[in-house]
């Protein structure tokens, strides 16, 4: 298995963590009212700011951990370049990632055009951003298999 394979792996299973961990911890201190409020956006404001951080920092740390343990490993370097094949497979699964997201963006403003509840938009964008970042890590690691 190749490093990008290694690497794409691990941040599928930490980004699955992260997100479902985060999840449970906000919905478990968070009060009933204040997630289905259609009055009361603080509590999706506030878990979609928080998310953001604590996923980005996670991710860096997972990152380097994984590099010391694949280094300690296998005693493989990460790689110093990437190539034309890299760019094109990044270029490609991103503009999947990006379509996943369009498409729940478009989807997610339906509650507010009609008469479904307001938290079911910020759901639709939650869900959806963690789908299409999701999505694109699967489509790297597909392109990578079976070639662009």
């Amino acid at each position: 298995m190749s490093y990008q394979e290694k690497k794409i792996y691990v941040s599928v299973i930490s980004s699955i963590l992260i997100f479902t961990l985060y999840t449970l911890y906000a919905i478990k201190n968070a009060e009933e009212v204040s997630i289905t409020s259609a009055s009361d956006f603080s509590f999706w404001g506030s878990f979609i700011l928080v998310l953001l951080p604590v996923s980005i920092v996670a991710k860096v740390i997972i990152h380097i951990v994984f590099v010391i343990l694949n280094k300690i490993t296998t005693n493989e370097d990460e790689p110093s370049f990437e190539d034309e094949f890299d760019k094109i497979i990044e270029l490609k699964a991103d503009r999947i990632s990006l379509y996943v997201f369009f498409l729940g963006f478009i989807l997610s403003m339906i509650p507010l055009v009609t008469d479904l509840p307001t938290y079911l938009t910020f759901l639709g964008l939650i869900l959806f951003g963690f789908l299409s970042d999701l999505l694109g890590r699967i489509a790297q690691l597909y392109f990578y298999r079976k070639g662009v």
